[in-house]
């Protein structure tokens, strides 16, 4: 069954792409910045930083709307993504290739204005998508150390990227959280699918178990805020930072994982996070507590 694409209407396109690009999404764009912000360059790399930024944003969007034109025929069955720009009809494939185009010529170059290596870096999370799309999103636990990858690959542009050499202990939190993340979206997919009419949607989630996911989040919860609370008591941490005092940032790591498997669970939470961690308001105060003192002290 197909969706026929709509009369043309102007403002119903401009609306659909930019539904396309799923601008709330950037804030996980954010993993470019970590590296900069713990090794004291925002005044020297802040202008690449932003670039880097800004190119990953591009790339990001681009990666979707690949995503949602080769998945359309799945989104048009399914219950609330049959509602996206390409299923529903509103953008049309072609309009829909044309961005698409755009945002990875816009994302390739303000990644070549950063560095060499911040362009293949970029290069390389399209090819890791692109990958994803066809195959590896049908791999089960593979499926999540790909889009935990996706982030790492974010932290080595803010990083390796701007000529930084990337703590161990930033790319063990970073590995550790995103695992968590995957393995959350995963668990409240599963959620989700149990709770409708039918099988599950995505192919992979027929091969999970709740059972196995919750002790791949209780793995990766635990190793997280370990890795963390070892991060802020390493003597390389405090010779860095001239400062002991990160310990206190520790109970707004601790609280914001169990907030999110709270809502997780009660809330049917999970499968956006850039959007629960934007409509949260629990969240929303504890990242901003956990912000403002790590700034306060570094400062």
């Amino acid at each position: 069954m197909t969706t026929a694409v709509r009369d043309f209407d102007p403002i119903a396109l401009g609306a659909g792409c930019a539904a396309l690009m799923r601008p709330h999404h950037w804030i996980k764009n954010g993993f470019v910045l970590v590296g900069l912000v713990f090794a004291h360059r925002w005044n020297e790399s802040g202008v690449a930083a932003t670039l880097a930024f800004c190119a990953f944003c591009a790339m990001a969007s681009a990666v979707y709307i690949y995503n949602d034109l080769q998945d359309v025929e799945d989104d048009r069955r399914h219950p609330t993504k049959c509602l996206r720009p390409i299923a529903s009809g509103v953008v049309a494939p072609g309009a829909a290739g044309v961005l698409l185009a755009g945002l990875v010529l816009l994302g390739l170059v303000l990644a070549a204005q950063v560095s060499p290596t911040a362009l293949y870096l970029v290069a390389g999370y399209a090819a890791l998508n692109v990958a994803y799309t066809h195959h590896l999103k049908k791999m089960v636990i593979i499926d999540v150390f790909t889009i935990s990858l996706g982030f790492m690959l974010r932290l080595l542009v803010g990083t390796l990227g701007l000529g930084i050499k990337p703590s161990s202990w930033l790319l063990l939190c970073g590995l550790m959280v995103t695992l968590f993340l995957g393995f959350a979206k995963r668990r409240a997919e599963l959620l989700g699918s149990s709770t409708a009419a039918g099988a599950p949607t995505r192919a992979v989630l027929m091969a999970y178990q709740p059972q196995v996911l919750d002790q791949f989040l209780a793995v990766t919860a635990g190793a997280t805020v370990l890795a963390y609370a070892l991060y802020t008591v390493s003597t390389d941490t405090i010779a860095l930072h001239h400062t002991d005092q990160l310990i206190y940032t520790l109970p707004f790591i601790v609280y914001g994982m169990f907030r999110y498997l709270f809502m997780l669970h009660n809330t049917g939470s999970g499968q956006d996070t850039a959007r629960d961690l934007m409509t949260d308001r629990h969240l929303l105060v504890t990242i901003a507590g956990w912000v403002l003192t790590t700034m306060l002290i570094l400062a």
